[in-house]
C-alpha cells in the first residue's frame, strides 16, 4: 500500500519519491514536507483552472469531446487539423478540459519566437486570465511563465535545451509537438526522443499535430495512435466570368484592377 497518492502531487515529486510510493521505506520529515507541499500545489493549480470555452466557429470544437475522450484512453494523439481549424488555439484547452495540467505543465511547442508568443497570448486571452500565469510562454532571451503556469507555449529548439538537464520532463504532463510536418531538425529530434521518453513516463500524454500531417507515418512510428482529423473554415467563393478581346495580358491587367478595388462585374 502506498503511503500517500501519487495522483494529487506534482509529476517532479512523485519521481522523487518513487521509492516511498513502492513501499520501500517511510517518510522522513524532509519527504513529508515535500509532501505536503506538492500537495498544496496540485490543489492550487487545480483551483486555478478557469472555465473553459471552444468558440463554435471553429471546426475543431466539434471534435473536443473525442480529442479529450482519446486522451484519456491513449497515450499518444494524432491531429490532423487543416489550417485555420483552431487546432493550434484549442487544444491545450482541451488538455484542461481532460483533467491534465494539474501534475505538470501542458508544454506546447512551436517552430518559431514571435508565434509561441502570439499564440500563448490568444489562449491567455481567451481563457480570461492575465498573460503569465495561467498561460505563459518561453522563447530564447524571453519567458513569461510561473511555478503555477498549467500551459506553458515555447519554441521547440527551447524544449531540446530543456532535455539537456531534465532527461525525463518532469515538468510536463503533457507535450503537445505542433507544425510537425514542417520536418525540421528540432522537430524530427522531438519526434524520436518522445517514443522513447513514453516509455519511461507512461504518465505523460503527446499530441502531435500539424495541417499537412502524413497521417500514416505519424501513426505507425507510435505504434498504431488514434488520428482525429479535423477540417478547415470554408468561405463563400464567388466566380466571376467576362469577356475579353484584347488578349490574355490586358485580360489579366483588368481582372487585376477589379480584384485591388475589391469589386467586379460579370455576364
Amino acid at each position: 500500500m502506498t503511503p500517500f497518492d501519487s495522483d494529487q502531487i506534482l509529476i517532479r515529486d512523485a519521481y522523487a519519491l518513487r521509492r516511498v510510493a513502492k513501499g520501500k521505506g517511510r517518510l522522513s520529515n524532509r519527504q513529508r514536507a515535500r509532501l505536503n507541499s506538492s500537495k498544496a500545489a496540485y490543489d492550487r493549480r487545480d483551483a486555478s483552472v478557469p472555465r473553459i470555452d471552444f468558440p463554435c466557429e471553429l471546426p475543431i470544437s466539434k471534435h473536443i469531446d473525442e480529442i479529450v475522450g482519446l486522451l484519456g484512453a491513449h497515450q499518444v494523439v494524432i491531429v490532423a487539423g487543416e489550417t485555420g481549424s483552431g487546432k493550434t488555439t484549442q487544444l491545450p484547452k482541451a488538455c484542461l478540459r481532460a483533467g491534465l495540467g494539474r501534475r505538470g505543465m501542458i508544454g506546447h511547442t512551436q517552430p518559431r519566437r514571435l508565434p509561441a508568443r502570439a499564440v500563448a497570448e490568444r489562449i491567455a486571452s481567451e481563457l480570461k486570465t492575465p498573460f503569465g500565469g495561467v498561460v505563459g510562454y518561453a522563447v530564447r532571451f524571453s519567458e513569461r511563465y510561473g511555478d503555477d503556469t498549467l500551459i506553458k507555449v515555447m519554441t521547440d529548439g527551447l524544449l531540446l535545451t530543456e532535455i539537456r538537464t531534465d532527461r525525463n520532463l518532469l515538468n510536463y504532463e503533457v507535450l503537445i509537438i505542433d507544425e510537425a510536418h514542417e520536418r525540421s531538425l528540432n522537430v524530427d529530434f522531438l519526434i524520436g526522443y518522445a517514443k522513447r521518453l513514453l516509455r519511461r513516463r507512461p504518465d505523460l500524454k503527446l499530441i502531435v499535430t500539424s495541417a499537412t500531417i502524413d497521417v500514416e507515418a505519424f501513426r505507425a512510428h507510435f505504434d498504431g495512435a488514434p488520428v482525429v482529423a479535423v477540417g478547415g473554415r470554408g468561405y463563400p467563393v464567388e466566380v466571376l466570368y467576362r469577356e475579353q478581346e484584347d488578349g490574355f495580358e490586358r485580360a489579366l491587367q483588368d481582372c487585376l484592377g477589379e480584384i485591388g478595388r475589391g469589386g467586379g462585374s460579370g455576364p
